[in-house]
């Protein structure tokens, strides 16, 4: 998800994940993994001045980090085409 804010060039960023995803320790490990996520894809790729929410799913704690990678650049690609 992402939005177009005109106050400002900054991205900014967001994470959730549920307790559906399990305790509080891997709720954590999981965003620390999406926070590591956007900070290799985001400064090259997002449109400046966007929100982008990162939603944490059952996946993801057993994916690549690659593949993962991979994914978020294509997704930013595609929001940034729609802005």
């Amino acid at each position: 998800m992402r939005a177009r804010r005109d106050d400002s060039d900054v991205v900014r960023v967001g994470f959730t994940v549920t307790k559906k995803i399990g305790n509080a320790v891997v709720r954590n490990k999981l965003k620390r993994r999406l926070r590591a996520l956007s900070a290799a894809i985001l400064p090259d790729r997002a449109p400046p001045g966007t929100d982008i929410v990162l939603i944490g799913r059952n996946g993801a704690l057993t994916r690549s980090f690659a593949d993962m990678e991979r994914d978020l650049a294509k997704a930013v690609g595609r929001a940034a085409k729609s802005l």
